[in-house]
């Protein structure tokens, strides 16, 4: 029969079967299988199924018309609409049907009554629905007086269930009392206690009359006990109930002395949304509990009130925090690592750093977020790769400057009891995030100061501190917020400006800066594809070449990043730009002669063999805080009595390696066969040009030395060689720091020869392998190594 045809099937009522009709009834050898899920049929029980499913309505339809019996199996498998064979119980009931609804929807609700116990024995039919052979299964046992002990016993249990239960009619009660036989009591009373299925369909499989017994007493005992919890927890929460009720009937009242008053109900409106958001921002119970202070506050002040303003202000900034809300991050180390890439060129040690975060993340869901601190010149990429970090973990990013920040305010927010005070700049970037585990930059951690206003670098302290942030507390929330799922990243020039307290919580890494090799890949795979989009051009526009780059990053940067690189290619761009909409040109291949043409006279030039003409000059390495550079000292004589003049903007560091290094070059005068009474007839001074910019620091002492023992001797220091170290009295060669952007800026430079204290032999490892090819690097003990291999003999 097709189920389209449901609605022809005549309407069925039949009066339900006596005790002694079931007990006759015959059954069918085979029978179709309703599976149910959540209930159990049991014998002479009469309800309502309700069948929504094609295949089943098909079936009751086909029975309906058939002999109205069908088999009703308990199935194991909950909300599954077609049970496998595996899923369905073998005890069940034949039920039988007397009343059949067909309904619009293609669902179907019928009543049926329980018949038997039957059992199956195989299945004959699977597709379109389950049809069984059956058997009954018919109760054998003796009426003892055990068993009318365990009658009575059940059905009193049942009445006192019935007695403390207001969800059970008291007319079951009536029923119970008058059901003498022992089977039909039993599935009376299991039929109407509604326990878990398998516990329903334990009882109905139980063939033993006195276990069977036993078993629905257990179900009726655990009913009374759920009930009587179930009572005392209804006591306790209409006790609770009473007190809102009460609180309610206040705040009615005070609705209607606000409404005599004039006032709008408007407040009340907002009063509850308020609560609504509070509720669905999951805040910890410290902030839900204070925030419900704040709000039953607002609620009693006038909307006209000044401080109402400031508390709904409050409020807002409580309820649209992050406080549960976080991205699901990216874990997939391959993708990581192909997203650093492709943003950057280099910077293996940082991208190693992140991809071991990623790594350790996955293992540990709940390890804290690392504090890093990326150190270097300007335009190495700090930012840009913090950017990097937070799309390869699928994370938002949010940035902020502390550049000149010298109020704590702006990191811990200002009290709220000043006009206009709002949380700080930690805060605010968490709300404009959205979520509670952004990667949060902290740009220019090293410029920032202190004055009146407090300490800011102290206030980090606690931001920064992976064992503290978990609790961080804005002065003007009040409330702590949970700052350790956030990623920390910082990023500064000069390390020696960060405050030892704060720097200590920092891990920092270092980002050196470019040779010209690196700078020319970073030009060709970044630089030139991202200013020919943003002037408006393709690679068929433009095609720079590698000759041309090298030359702009010789003749016209000077730098340790490549930020100025990028405003040259810039202004190629833009003169291509032009000729490219006047229409005088579609097509342009800039070589190493055309830069000239759109960037006019070269601004930097090697300056090295051009200086070092004459003696008294010494070529020197300095580090600086975007990186490093060579630097000339100058020495000359004149007639005069012991003076020694300074000059170049010296700091005083730097002027006490300048007498160190006349002093040892006057008592070793002999050895370098200079007059031993050269002094006393003469001055001396000692320039270091680029006068207008201030110079200190040890590391110059041996380029000093070098210098006045060339003046003195007539010997020129060779053009192509370098050095820096610190001198001591008796000669010695102490080591200094910053020999990787020394390094570079040799590199840079066209110097070939380096000379280096023997104590920064192992610094030079952090060098890039780019920067020492085709270098000879010389290590120095003593003074005297200076000299002889920077010194050129006399010819």
């Amino acid at each position: 029969m097709d189920s389209n045809d449901q609605n022809s099937i005549p309407p069925i009522q039949d009066d339900p079967l006596s005790p002694l009709d079931i007990e006759n009834a015959s059954i069918p050898d085979t029978l179709p299988i309703l599976p149910l899920s959540g209930f159990v049929v049991f014998p002479g029980a009469v309800g309502p199924i309700s069948v929504k499913h094609e295949t089943y309505v098909r079936m009751i339809n086909e029975a309906a018309v058939k002999n109205r019996l069908l088999g009703c199996v308990l199935s194991t498998k909950k909300n599954a609409d077609v049970p496998e064979e595996s899923d369905l119980c073998r005890i069940g009931t034949a039920a039988r049907i007397l009343k059949l609804m067909n309904m619009s929807s293609g669902e179907v609700n019928f009543i049926c009554q329980g018949v038997a116990r039957i059992r199956i024995d195989s299945f004959t039919q699977y597709d379109p629905f389950f049809v069984a052979a059956v058997s009954r299964i018919d109760d054998t046992f003796s009426h003892t007086t055990e068993l009318d002990a365990l009658r009575d016993t059940l059905r009193n249990r049942f009445v006192e269930l019935i007695d403390k239960s207001p969800q059970h009619a008291e007319q079951l009660k009536l029923v119970a009392v008058n059901i003498a036989d022992y089977t039909r009591l039993i599935d009376f009373v299991v039929g109407n206690c509604a326990p878990e299925p398998l516990k329903q369909q334990a009882v109905l499989e139980e063939n033993d009359i006195r276990k069977r017994f036993r078993k629905a007493l257990s179900i009726v005992q655990a009913e009374i006990h759920k009930t009587d919890l179930s009572n005392k927890i209804q006591s306790e929460i209409a006790q609770e109930i009473t007190d809102q009720q009460r609180e309610h009937l206040l705040r009615q009242q005070l609705k209607k002395i606000q409404a005599e008053l004039g006032e709008e109900d408007e407040q009340q409106v907002e009063i509850d949304s308020i609560r609504e958001k509070i509720t669905e921002a999951n805040m910890p119970e410290e902030a839900a509990k204070t925030a419900l202070k704040e709000l039953d506050r607002l609620a009693m002040m006038s909307p006209a009130a000044a401080e109402y303003s400031v508390s709904r202000t409050y409020l807002d900034w409580l309820t649209e925090l992050p406080w549960a809300v976080a991205t699901e991050d990216k874990l997939d180390i391959n993708t990581t690592e192909s997203i650093l890439n492709e943003d950057h060129y280099d910077l293996e040690k940082v991208k190693k750093r992140i991809i071991e975060y990623v790594a350790v993340r996955k293992l540990k869901q709940d390890m804290k977020g690392p504090i890093l601190c990326f150190y270097g010149p300007p335009g190495t990429g700090k930012t840009s790769l913090g950017k990097s970090i937070a799309r390869a973990l699928g994370r938002e990013f949010i940035r902020i400057s502390l550049g000149g920040v010298r109020d704590e305010a702006e990191i811990r927010g200002h009290r709220r009891t000043y006009v206009g005070a709002l949380p700080g700049r930690i805060i605010q970037g968490l709300k404009k995030a959205g979520t509670n585990n952004p990667v949060f930059m902290l740009d220019e951690i090293d410029k920032f100061g202190m004055d009146f206003r407090g300490d800011p670098s102290s206030a980090l302290l606690e931001v920064l501190d992976p064992e503290q942030n978990n609790s961080f507390s804005d002065h003007y929330l009040e409330v702590n917020f949970d700052l350790s799922n956030v990623f920390f990243i910082t990023t500064a020039n000069v390390i020696e400006t960060i405050p030892p307290a704060l720097r200590d919580r920092l891990e920092v890494l270092e980002l050196p800066g470019y040779t010209e090799d690196e700078k020319l890949h970073i030009a060709t795979n970044y630089l030139v594809p991202r200013q020919l989009e943003e002037h408006g051009l393709t690679a068929d526009n433009l095609d720079i070449s590698d000759d041309a780059l090298r030359t702009i990053s010789r003749d016209y940067t000077r730098e340790a990043g490549v930020r100025n690189l990028e405003r040259e290619i810039a202004s190629v761009c833009r003169g291509i730009a032009r000729k490219v909409a006047d229409g005088s040109i579609s097509t342009a291949a800039v070589a190493a002669d055309d830069v000239r043409d759109y960037l006019g006279q070269p601004k930097f030039f090697s300056e090295i063999a051009e200086r070092i003409t004459t003696p008294g000059i010494a070529t020197g390495l300095a580090w600086t805080p975007v990186g490093g550079d060579i630097l000339f000292v100058e020495a000359t004589g004149m007639p005069g009595k012991k003076g020694l003049v300074m000059t170049g903007q010296l700091g005083d560091v730097m002027k006490e390696s300048a007498q160190t290094a006349l002093s040892y070059v006057r008592s070793n005068a002999e050895a370098f066969g200079i007059e031993k009474d050269f002094f006393e007839t003469a001055d001396i001074h000692l320039h270091v040009p680029a006068g207008a910019i201030p110079k200190d620091g040890p590391s110059a002492g041996v380029t000093m030395a070098c210098a006045l023992t060339s003046l003195l001797t007539g010997r020129l220091v060779k053009s192509d060689t370098a050095m820096t170290g610190e001198i001591t009295l008796r000669g010695k060669v102490l080591p200094v720091g910053g020999i990787k952007e020394k390094v570079l800026a040799a590199k840079r430079s066209g110097i070939t020869t380096v000379i280096l204290p023997r104590l920064n032999k192992k610094d030079l490892d952090e060098a890039p392998d780019a920067a020492k090819e085709g270098m000879h690097f010389i290590f120095a003990d003593r003074i005297d190594d200076v000299i002889a291999a920077g010194l050129k003999e006399n010819t």
